[in-house]
């Protein structure tokens, strides 16, 4: 693996983890590689002397652009998992739902499937929120409906809380949060209210909030804080 890739696995973010390198904080063995691409065994690299993580279970966040599917392999389109390297993907870690081909933003890419599980079921109430751009004017009658519970032509999405940044006669930007992920359900919440979507970002899965030093495109490890707090919103840590 390159070095700035191990250094990564630390929590740092791809740029930073270069410039760690360069910095000589990152040492393969004990010894200072100042090579971002150098090749590196994970399980050898310390970044300011203590270990990166070692092999076991893995938790990626993705910043992921337009245009990328959400699955782990696809024989004609590009997916979630094309944009790790080759020796994460080998080990296998798949994606906590799913998101639409033309929705950007934060997905989580994990081996750990009690975690995934639970993550994705209304039972242990994981929260997303999403950055929605609409069409035409969101007013408080909007919001209410939301709140109410919107009734869709197979089942009443639950309620969520719709929180408006911008309202304006041609677009509005608002915050909308709910602990579903049923197929295109944002979507047709937002076209029942009589404004359709122009563009769809996830900025938060429970307790975990996308890296905004993340270009679209990019990843990185997750903190053992960030893991310990999804574990904590499942109810994983008093197991």
């Amino acid at each position: 693996m390159r070095l700035d890739r191990a250094a990564a696995m630390a929590g740092l973010t791809r740029s930073e983890a270069k410039k760690a390198v360069i910095a000589g904080r990152v040492t393969v063995d004990g010894a200072v590689v100042r090579d971002p691409a150098a090749q590196a065994d994970p399980c050898r690299v310390q970044v300011d002397g203590a270990a990166v993580r070692s092999p076991g279970e893995i938790y990626i966040m993705l910043n992921k652009p337009a245009g990328v599917i959400t699955a782990t392999e696809d024989g004609r389109l590009p997916t979630v998992v094309d944009l790790i390297p080759p020796e994460l993907r080998r080990r296998g870690p798949g994606p906590v739902g799913r998101l639409d081909r033309d929705v950007t933003g934060l997905v989580l890419l994990t081996t750990d499937g009690q975690l995934a599980h639970r993550l994705i079921s209304p039972k242990w109430k994981a929260e997303k929120r999403y950055r929605a751009r609409c069409e035409g004017r969101l007013t408080e009658a909007d919001a209410e409906a939301f709140a109410a519970g919107i009734p869709l032509s197979d089942f009443t999405a639950q309620p969520a809380k719709l929180e408006i940044l911008e309202a304006g006669d041609d677009f509005s930007l608002a915050d909308v949060t709910l602990t579903e992920g049923k197929f295109h359900q944002v979507k047709r919440m937002f076209a029942a209210v009589g404004h359709p979507l122009a563009a769809l970002c996830r900025l938060q899965i429970g307790p975990l909030t996308l890296d905004e030093a993340l270009a679209p495109g990019e990843w990185r490890m997750l903190t053992d804080e960030e893991i310990e707090a999804l574990k904590t919103q499942c109810k994983m840590s008093e197991e």
